[in-house]
């Protein structure tokens, strides 16, 4: 990808950049400052769509850079609440030899065991894995297979064998994956009315004073009575 060099910084020359179909960005990295970039709006609607994550290693070009080609990760895009496009891109400058830690996605394929004969329920736990790797051997998710889970079990992050130059981090008795035993019919309707269903309004009835009487009137029954004067 071809990056520019950007002097609009300020709101009012963001917004002229993005009309004109460049998207601000930054490169920043170990060994340098960082640089205020743009990029065509177009090649990173491409290169994101085409990506199964945003975890996104780029050989990146900056026109008039003395430096060659720079490796650079996608670290961070920030989209538009409502449009969802592209407001800014944050590049992290790595080196080939330069080991980097990052969040990677987990995604699962097949339907468990547990689910198809047994009516369980397939609980993903964790969505994220935080691995550490070169850059070139970073992987853009973790696909794990799931066919074989039964009702009861999981797949915990220690399970999991990662790519040849990849490294796992964390806790390796953490539940990634697991499937659950169905609900019964009482535990489905207090999930339901946990979630917000259809609650009964109290009914409040009116306490009846036990020393009126049956049919009496309000002065017998004391409705009437004025506060006795205070003595003085």
């Amino acid at each position: 990808m071809t990056a520019y060099p950007r002097t609009a910084t300020r709101r009012s020359g963001v917004k002229v950049l993005r009309a004109a179909g460049r998207i601000p960005a930054v490169i920043y990295g170990r060994l340098n400052a960082p640089e205020n970039i743009e990029l065509v709006s177009r090649d990173l609607d491409t290169l994101i769509h085409g990506a199964v994550s945003e975890n996104i290693l780029v050989d990146l070009t900056v026109e008039g850079s003395s430096k060659s080609q720079r490796l650079a990760l996608v670290q961070e895009v920030q989209h538009h609440p409502l449009s969802a496009h592209v407001l800014h891109v944050d590049l992290h400058e790595v080196a080939e030899n330069e080991t980097v830690t990052i969040q990677v996605p987990v995604e699962t394929t097949g339907e468990p065991l547990g689910v198809r004969t047994a009516g369980g329920t397939l609980e993903h736990v964790l969505f994220r894995i935080k691995v550490r790797c070169l850059p070139r051997n970073l992987p853009e998710a973790l696909v794990l297979d799931v066919t074989h889970l039964e009702v009861g079990t999981s797949i915990h992050l220690g399970d999991i064998k990662p790519p040849d130059g990849v490294e796992i981090l964390g806790d390796k008795k953490l539940t990634v994956v697991s499937v659950a035993a169905p609900l019964t019919e009482a535990a489905e309707t207090a999930a339901t009315d946990a979630a917000g269903g259809t609650v009964q309004p109290e009914m409040i009835k009116e306490k009846k004073d036990a020393a009126a009487p049956a049919g009496g009137d309000k002065k017998a029954a004391g409705g009437d009575k004025k506060p006795a004067a205070k003595k003085k």
